[in-house]
């Protein structure tokens, strides 16, 4: 049977001079209309690579890898200083779908510090802030809340180490008083301590130690009196509860 050679099909002359023009590869800056400008690597006219994006509205700044047209792998953000050329380095660490996901530290204004992980944009996972204030806390954090396990170190020395929720202390946990010495450990609900035990701890280091020192109790039990005290607690807050939810 003969063989016929047949020449391939053409397409339109609009969707060859839509190929040509499709971005691919390393480009110099490109302008958009609006004065934002990128320059870097395209994948079928998308951000792909590594590049350095600029915008003219807000005046900050990306430089780092994208993916299909969104931030995503490392990068840094920056914003640009009012009346001058320079930048502040607001973030550095890992993006997602254009949000910061993954590892990373972000600069405050009033110069606190947060360095850990990022869901979405949040602060979620394991994390250490620094305050303007001089306090520390490090532990774990749900949508930019702290929540979890965490301990925070006050400015003044004193620290709490224990359970929280919805950024607020919840839970078992005990608050050190490093100018008194004392030491409280109990059960705390929506950063109240409810129910524990206060005693003197290192007292004789202390700068302003309390006029005499915590007696002693003469409980035959003092883990079950705070347990029944827990449990009489907990009792109350689920009937509070459920009469909010009727």
């Amino acid at each position: 049977m003969p063989y016929i050679k047949t020449s391939p099909k053409k397409l339109p002359l609009t969707k060859q001079l839509d190929l040509k023009a499709q971005k691919c590869g390393l480009r110099h800056t490109v302008f958009a209309p609006n004065g934002d400008q990128y320059t870097g690597e395209w994948l079928d006219d998308r951000k792909h690579g590594k590049g350095t994006q600029l915008w003219k509205k807000s005046g900050a700044a990306y430089r780092g890898e994208w993916k299909c047209g969104q931030c995503d792998g490392y990068g840094t953000f920056s914003v640009l200083v009012p009346g001058t050329n320079k930048y502040d380095r607001k973030y550095c660490g890992r993006w997602k779908n254009g949000k910061k996901h993954g590892y990373g530290t972000f600069f405050y204004r009033n110069a606190a510090i947060y360095e850990g992980d990022w869901s979405e944009d949040q602060r979620s996972g394991w994390g250490r802030m620094y305050q303007e204030t001089g306090d520390i806390y490090e532990g774990e954090w749900l949508r930019d809340k702290r929540h979890g396990q965490g301990i925070i170190q006050f400015a003044n020395g004193n620290w709490y180490e224990g359970t929280w929720k919805d950024g607020k202390k919840n839970g078992e946990g005990k608050f050190y008083y490093c100018d008194k010495g004392q030491l409280y450990q109990g059960f705390w609900v929506d950063g109240v301590a409810k129910c524990g035990t206060l005693t003197d701890c290192e007292r004789d280091k202390a700068p302003t130690p309390t006029k005499y020192p915590i007696p002693k109790l003469h409980l035959v039990d003092a883990e079950l009196v705070l347990k029944e005290a827990q449990s009489l607690h907990h009792d109350q807050r689920d009937r509070e509860e459920g009469e909010d939810s009727d």
